[in-house]
């Protein structure tokens, strides 16, 4: 997709020749500008088809006010830039026309011609700043098409097509299921680029990558002086997402407290910054995920009920790759695709044999783990072709193996109490809450090593 080149077109609104001269003048000083002039409102007004970037507004004219002729041009398209230029000075007038919209209020005196410039020219930029964040937007609206994005043809994946479009068709809040590496991010963001909402933003947040003490702010953001080391006013997550979509991933790991929050967020529409007292309402689409069945950590205690209700809408779960074997093949194709449009490589293909090696791997982390792979193999390969010795499997030591060899329950148990410890820093309270078990029964084992 090739971004779009920026309409140079201006309007200048004015009836006084001399301003006319001027003003055309100042603007036809840059080769790239194609200046319209009209000398009424309804002039303007009736050739705003041609779509200007920006017009100059005089304050007076001969059969409208200035402020008409601006609810006219931004009934058409907020997004026109508009100069208005008066022979009034009165603050009260400026004002006005800045809080209903005017990029900026310039008296006509000697200086007009240097100040309208300089206008002018920031005026362009900010413009060409929203253009290209549009660009970017429709860039990624096509980076997670359903058809580019989820790929694969099994039963399982072809279900979770479906679910996804059932979701486009409404507002209606996801949650999605899945192991680590099964594509859960990736939907909820195909999720929101097809939606209503694509324009607004997509805020990703990753329960558990966020220091506990600091989640709540990082929510809902925080006042200056809320607590110690806030120096400043930080706007939150909730905020960003207006009108967009919030993410919250690992979402059975925040704590109770939160919770309760984030509850009340969702009822009230409506969040209140860290150590503020004001209500900031919030449009936002929820999409939250979880590695752990949301339902279970409810009957466990470790969930709120009620909570876990509001959150629920549509439920997605993300097969793991074991479950939908037949899409390796297509998804292998897809990554190495990408692999070398992205390194700007010749195009590669995966051998037979190299294939058969990938269907018989048991992929623990997934479709994340598979592109990892690929993406190696790829950097290996000498030729175009993908051979066998390319595919390396480099799984967390034990992983592989694990069921591989003979124990007892008891071993197997004490394996999977030692692989959490080493994975999360022998946090021992952490391990504990994850796996379901006693404290004691870690520190006995801790003990007999």
């Amino acid at each position: 997709m090739k971004k779009k080149n920026v309409s140079k077109k201006i309007f200048v609104v004015e009836d006084d020749p001399l301003y006319i001269k001027i003003i055309k003048y100042v603007l036809e000083l840059d080769p790239e500008h194609e200046v319209h002039v009209f000398t009424t409102g309804k002039e303007c007004i009736d050739h705003l088809y041609l779509n200007p970037i920006i017009v100059t507004l005089d304050y007076k004219l001969p059969d409208m006010t200035g402020n008409e002729v601006m609810e006219a041009i931004q009934r058409y398209n907020s997004n026109i830039g508009i100069i208005v230029l008066s022979g009034q000075s009165e603050i009260s007038v400026a004002v006005n026309f800045m809080k209903t919209g005017a990029f900026l209020y310039i008296v006509k005196d000697d200086d007009t011609k240097d100040r309208l410039q300089l206008t002018v020219n920031r005026l362009k930029k900010q413009i060409e700043l929203q253009e290209e964040v549009e660009f970017l937007k429709n860039e990624l609206g096509t980076k997670y098409n359903i058809n580019n994005n989820l790929i694969g043809n099994s039963e399982p994946m072809l279900r979770v097509q479906r679910l996804i479009s059932k979701a486009l068709q409404t507002n209606i809040s996801v949650t999605l299921k899945g192991e680590t590496g099964t594509g859960k991010e990736v939907v909820a963001r195909t999720i929101h680029y097809n939606s209503n909402r694509k324009k607004g933003n997509f805020i990703a947040v990753n329960v558990t990558a966020i220091p506990r003490e600091l989640l709540e702010s990082e929510l809902f953001g925080h006042e200056k002086g809320a607590f110690t080391g806030a120096s400043t006013r930080k706007i939150g997550k909730f905020e960003l997402a207006n009108n967009g979509t919030l993410f919250l991933d690992e979402i059975a790991e925040m704590e109770f407290p939160l919770q309760s929050k984030i509850l009340r967020a969702l009822q009230e529409r409506e969040i209140t910054r860290v150590g503020g007292t004001q209500n900031i309402p919030f449009d936002a689409r929820l999409i939250v995920a979880s590695r752990l069945d949301l339902a279970m950590e409810v009957e466990k205690g470790n969930f709120r009920e009620d909570l876990y209700y509001r959150l629920l809408g549509l439920p997605i779960e993300m097969p793991p790759l074991r479950e939908r074997r037949n899409d390796i093949s297509l998804l292998a194709d897809h990554f190495l695709k990408e692999f070398c449009r992205e390194n700007k490589l010749p195009k590669k293909s995966i051998s037979k044999e190299a294939k058969e090696k990938l269907f018989g791997y048991s992929f623990h982390g997934n479709v994340r783990e598979l592109k990892a792979i690929i993406d190696l193999s790829g950097a290996l390969s000498e030729g175009n072709v993908i051979q066998k010795e390319d595919i390396q499997f480099n799984s967390p030591k034990g992983v592989k193996s694990f069921l591989d060899k003979e124990m007892s329950i008891k071993e197997y148990n004490n394996q999977i109490i030692h692989y959490y410890l080493e994975k999360h820093n022998n946090d021992v309270l952490l391990v504990a809450k994850k796996l379901n078990i006693g404290k004691s029964t870690i520190y006995r084992l801790l003990k007999a090593k």
